[in-house]
């Protein structure tokens, strides 16, 4: 147990880091990123300015040496022996003395430092670059930069001139050297940078930084409010809760921001998501309807099968007639159980698939003659007519088999729905590249619930038809639509205005045949 707690303290931190928010995450990213930025900008402001600086500087004191060295001769003596070396270490002191932030020197021709004012052993680097000083006089572009003396290892600006050459001597006498950003002048300068003006600038920059990161914090938030609002739509998503979310959603996945679309992409994602969920529902609704429909029918001619079995099984019929009797009643239905099994036997078989398997070409008008003269029987009125004048030759492209099982289902359907009515008539005509069957009857008509699927075009299948003793009905007339709608074709309710019901199997013909070639 203790094992367990400590190890769900350690996993405390990282589940709570795990738990930020994207905006506090963003709002963090922004702080780092910004501070990064003002530490780069502060650091290219420091040394763009510390540049200016020593470019003023130096430009503004660019003729100071040349100026010392025309005004006051006396530098320019080099030569350890001579009486003027009080005076040029007087002028130097003087130098010092005017602009404590300077240092001067007085270089030979070779660049050592010859004179100085200061204290002894002061001077770390005797030699200086003659390089930078030739560049300063020959008008090179500022800032330049040379030696320092003193040893401190930085370069710094300068000013320099030569002195005026001797007669008869073609090297210069030697250089006066001025520092001007010198030791003095760089205490100062970190004095002056830990008063109150760069106390000042920094609170001032901390202000401004804080004020910018409050801003940009709560920009951010208004920015990723959509984002929270979609995200929680999506975490609370559920069937049951999708239709109280649908307030707010857009228009459409174009309009407006890219979070905008997101959620107008989201709501249609749910919303396809909701109608196959509704269709499978409804699906499964329906197959488990369907399923007790079959088994009621089945059931009820079983039963009475299996009752007529056990009569002839028995000795209680006594006499041949009632024998046979029972027996016509078994066999009866025997077929009638027959007939429901190939019937959802065909239709299941055709809405297995969304084409034909078996494709031919095949004469219509020949396939009607032979289904009606099926229904003939002989000594009586034949019960099924052809009606209307003969067409001529139809050509139709498909499954003939199922053709002939389509308008074998409307006939059988038409003579078990008008018994001992008129004959039932079937008349084939052709209009605009179809084919009509048309099949007629004397009946009671069609249901409505029937009537209206066909003149709408909606499956007789899919919601199954229920009749009102119990069971499925309209099996033969689904296979017939179905069948129709796999040759591209329909079939619809026509209108009878003597009563009983008109249907039309409606097939597209076969293209016609290309002309013989001449040879």
């Amino acid at each position: 147990m203790r094992s367990d707690a400590a190890h769900s303290a350690r996993r405390t931190p990282r589940t709570e880091r795990l738990r930020r928010s994207f905006s506090s995450r963003l709002t963090m990213t922004m702080a780092l990123l910004l501070l990064a930025y003002g530490a780069l900008v502060g650091v290219l402001g420091w040394h763009v300015a510390a540049e200016d600086e020593q470019e003023s500087l130096q430009r503004l004191s660019h003729g100071l040496a040349r100026h010392i060295v025309e005004h006051w001769p006396e530098i320019t003596v080099t030569d350890r022996d001579q009486a003027d070396r009080a005076a040029r270490d007087a002028l130097l002191s003087m130098l010092m003395v005017v602009n404590p932030g300077i240092q001067v020197y007085v270089l030979d021709a070779d660049g050592r430092v010859q004179a100085y004012i200061g204290d002894p052993g002061m001077v770390q680097q005797e030699q200086v670059d003659l390089r930078p000083v030739r560049a300063f006089l020959g008008g090179a572009a500022l800032p330049l930069r040379g030696s320092d003396p003193m040893g401190s290892g930085l370069a710094r600006i300068f000013s320099a001139a030569m002195f005026p050459p001797r007669a008869g001597d073609s090297r210069p006498p030697g250089y006066l050297y001025i520092v001007l950003d010198g030791q003095a002048r760089e205490a100062v300068s970190v004095q002056l940078s830990q008063g109150r003006v760069w106390q000042s600038t920094a609170l001032v920059a901390g202000l401004g930084l804080l004020v910018t990161l409050a801003v940009g914090a709560f920009t951010l938030r208004r920015l990723t409010q959509p984002l929270h609002r979609l995200a929680r739509r999506m975490r609370d998503y559920s069937l049951h809760t999708l239709h109280a979310a649908a307030v707010g959603r857009s228009s459409s996945p174009g309009a407006g921001d890219e979070v905008q679309a997101i959620g107008a992409a989201f709501d249609e994602m749910t919303e396809r998501i909701e109608s196959q969920a509704a269709r499978e529902q409804q699906q499964a609704s329906a197959h488990r309807e369907t399923m007790a429909s079959v088994a009621h029918d089945l059931r009820t001619p079983l039963t009475a099968l299996h009752g007529h079995l056990e009569a002839l099984a028995g000795k209680a019929l006594a006499e041949p007639g009632q024998r046979q009797r029972v027996l016509a009643a078994a066999l009866a239905q025997s077929d009638k159980v027959r007939r429901l099994s190939q019937q959802l036997f065909e239709l299941a078989a055709l809405q297995s698939s969304d084409q034909l398997l078996h494709r031919e070409r095949f004469r219509l008008d020949e396939l009607v003659t032979d289904a009606v003269q099926k229904f003939e029987v002989n000594g009586g009125p034949p019960p099924v007519t052809l009606a209307g004048e003969p067409p001529g030759r139809l050509e139709l492209e498909g499954d003939l088999q199922l053709v002939e099982r389509a308008l074998t289902n409307l006939i059988d359907n038409a003579l078990r729905h008008a018994p001992g009515a008129a004959p039932v008539r079937v008349s084939l005509s052709q209009d605009k590249g179809l084919a009509r069957i048309t099949v007629e009857d004397g009946g009671g008509g069609l249901p409505e619930e029937v009537w209206l699927r066909l003149e709408n075009g909606q499956s007789l299948r899919d919601p199954p038809l229920r009749r009102s003793s119990g069971g499925i009905g309209g099996l033969g007339l689904a296979i017939a639509q179905r069948v129709a709608a796999l040759h591209g074709g329909s079939l619809r309710p026509l209108p009878s205005p003597g009563g009983g019901t008109r249907l039309c199997l409606a097939l597209p013909l076969a293209q016609a045949q290309a002309p013989a070639q001449a040879i």
